[in-house]
């Protein structure tokens, strides 16, 4: 019988500390950003934190790791050479993939560094245009990367595919229907959401495409919580699962860092799927929280 492939998951490490911005990078969305950060964020987005779950990630040997976005703050232009030495850190593009959140595009003037420092990370193989959505095959895995990372007004955090994306996502789906392969979305926004400045404003139509065309897994990051949502698919409800932030202290309802392993195996004409949750306790340690069976 063929060995599971485990897949790790994290997101939205908030790489700290923030390097001083000069004073023309905050004549933006930045100034509200910047205040935010040194009245509070700095507080429980700590490296500490982050290098502790990593750590202990590295330790359970996954065959793959996905990040799924907002490695940078206030996407400052000196934010993005630690954040590309940080992932170097967690593995090789062979070995991780890696897409933008909505703080890796927070204003339009470096919307685009994303895309130029980490491309290797999410290119599609063999491809030599890094775009999205991207198609990397792990193992038994089809990971399908998507950006709904977006430039937003102040006090926004809403996300956008874009009816290229989409299009481009329905053909790759339809490309993919004839293999046996566990299809795996890596998107940062939820699909869902009680906030209407946080959600993903085209979800509807993401939504529509894998009621349609259907996929085994879904790994979001952007509300710094555990959560599971189901979605309709052709074949069934797909899980939909989020993940706190990586280097958060517990605050207010926000739980302390945590990260989940798939342990994903084919199974008769299906597949068997078992999610492991990992996370900090109260003494910094990265413990089991619990696990739990998705199919």
């Amino acid at each position: 019988m063929m060995a599971a492939f485990t897949l790790a998951h994290l997101s939205d490490p908030h790489l700290p500390p923030l390097p001083a911005p000069r004073l023309s990078e905050l004549m933006s969305k930045r100034a509200l950003g910047y205040l935010n950060w040194t009245r509070n964020r700095h507080k429980y987005h700590r490296r500490e934190a982050l290098d502790a779950l990593v750590g202990d990630l590295k330790a359970q040997t996954p065959d793959h790791i996905a990040v799924t976005g907002d490695l940078t703050n206030l996407a400052l232009r000196a934010e993005f050479a630690p954040a590309a030495r940080w992932l170097q850190s967690v593995g090789s593009p062979a070995d991780v993939t890696a897409i933008p959140g909505n703080h890796d595009a927070y204003v339009r003037a470096t919307s685009h560094c994303f895309g130029e420092v980490f491309a290797d990370y999410f290119r599609s193989d063999a491809a030599s245009e890094a775009k999205f959505p991207s198609l990397r095959r792990r193992g038994p895995l089809a990971l399908i990367s998507l950006s709904t990372a977006v430039p937003t007004p102040p006090l926004f955090a809403t996300g956008r595919l874009g009816r290229a994306q989409l299009e481009a996502l329905q053909a790759l789906l339809e490309g993919l229907a004839a293999e046996r392969l566990f299809r795996v979305i890596l998107v940062h926004h939820p699909l869902r959401s009680k906030s209407h400045i946080k959600r993903l404003t085209d979800a509807a139509d993401l939504i529509a495409i894998l009621r349609r065309h259907g996929v085994e897994l879904i790994l979001h990051g952007h509300d710094h919580v555990h959560s599971t949502m189901w979605v309709d698919g052709p074949d069934g409800r797909i899980p939909a699962i989020g993940v706190p932030s990586a280097s958060a202290l517990a605050h207010g309802h926000h739980p302390a860092a945590a990260y989940n392993l798939f342990a994903i195996e084919p199974e008769g004409n299906g597949w068997r799927c078992e999610q492991i949750v990992r996370g900090l306790d109260d003494t910094m340690r990265v413990v089991e929280l619990h696990r739990v069976p998705l199919m």
